[in-house]
């Protein structure tokens, strides 16, 4: 009997709170919206594509526009892939300069900068 019981409030509930749910206003024309995620090509990089350093620079973008929630802070730092001073702010203003180095490596990486030379054995 208190299976039953449990059951029929379970299903009242619902039958309740669906329709106040589904009434709720929603913000269908959200102000700042963002365009699909900017791929490599995109942005016109020249060097080599790597998944993870580019999804690494295209994370502190993207983290950069949630703390500010500003759209035209998105675009500009990715502008000229990555290497504008808006890319920079953003490196500054979510305190990653302890990362800077690699950073910048990536950076010259998914730009098209030679890697640096390797030793060569000595004769």
């Amino acid at each position: 009997m208190m299976c039953s019981r449990n059951l029929k409030i379970s299903v009242v509930l619902i039958l309740v709170l669906v329709p106040i749910i589904s009434s709720l206003p929603r913000n269908h024309n959200r102000n700042h919206t963002l365009s699909k995620r900017s791929t490599f090509f995109d942005l016109e990089c020249k060097g080599i594509y790597n998944k993870s350093m580019f999804f690494r620079l295209d994370r502190i973008c993207e983290d950069c526009y949630q703390l500010f929630r500003e759209t035209s802070v998105h675009k500009f730092c990715k502008h000229k892939c990555f290497t504008g001073e808006f890319f920079k702010a953003c490196i500054d203003a979510l305190h990653l300069t302890d990362e800077i180095e690699t950073i910048k490596n990536y950076v010259k990486i998914i730009n098209g900068a030679s890697p640096p030379p390797t030793a060569s054995p000595s004769s």
